[in-house]
């Protein structure tokens, strides 16, 4: 049997021949993928939304608010806040957040729905911010004001991730951008009124009866 002659001729087509058959062996994986991941990561995304709101609530269908998305949330019929989605880059790349906030405006949970930051360093934005027991980086149940800074060289009061400060900033930027964007959605305004309209009709009711 003659031997093929070496040449770069004969490497091209070899390389060429194993390129197509690996790309279409990947293509034919992914169509046989695609729906089912496609299904996981809207599973994980309705699993996230549900995590970082009170139990019970109802969600509206999204709307979008500069460019990020808004799940109203009702309970009984009133406004319980909303679950925003937002995202930051980071040291790794992008940090896709999903935060949830209670109708007067506080973090009430928030789940990490992607990233790419340093394991054993940046990726600690996962729980960090939610820490109970270290006050100075939990903002669990902070009154969000949309201008969260970390301690360290910003100014601010949240203890940033050790050695993550890169990836701590794109945090707390991206819970600063969901909050104006809640803000600006008026669910704290008009539970603000239902609020005050309950107050008038209770010291109206005290002044009739006396």
């Amino acid at each position: 049997m003659e031997k093929l002659e070496s040449s770069f001729k004969n490497m091209l087509l070899s390389l060429v021949t194993i390129c197509v058959v690996a790309a279409t062996a990947l293509a034919g994986i992914y169509l046989l993928t695609k729906d089912q991941i496609q299904k996981q990561q809207k599973e994980k995304q309705q699993q996230a939304i549900l995590n970082v709101l009170p139990a019970g609530v109802e969600i509206a269908a999204p709307e979008t608010i500069d460019g990020m998305v808004i799940y109203r949330a009702t309970l009984n019929g009133e406004a319980a806040g909303a679950a925003v989605e937002t995202s930051a880059m980071g040291f790794g790349g992008e940090q896709k957040i999903i935060v949830g906030f209670d109708k007067e405006g506080k973090i009430f949970n928030y789940e990490v729905l992607e990233h790419q930051e340093t394991p054993g360093l940046g990726d600690h934005i996962v729980e960090w911010f939610k820490n109970a027991d270290k006050p100075s980086q939990n903002i669990i149940g902070r009154q969000a004001t949309g201008d969260f800074r970390v301690s360290k060289g910003d100014g601010g009061d949240i203890d940033a991730i050790t050695a993550a400060t890169i990836s701590s900033r794109a945090f707390l930027k991206a819970i600063n951008q969901a909050y104006n964007a809640y803000a600006k959605s008026g669910v704290e305004a008009q539970s603000g009124a239902t609020e005050q309209v309950e107050s008038d009709i209770e010291e109206e009711t005290e002044v009739k009866n006396d």
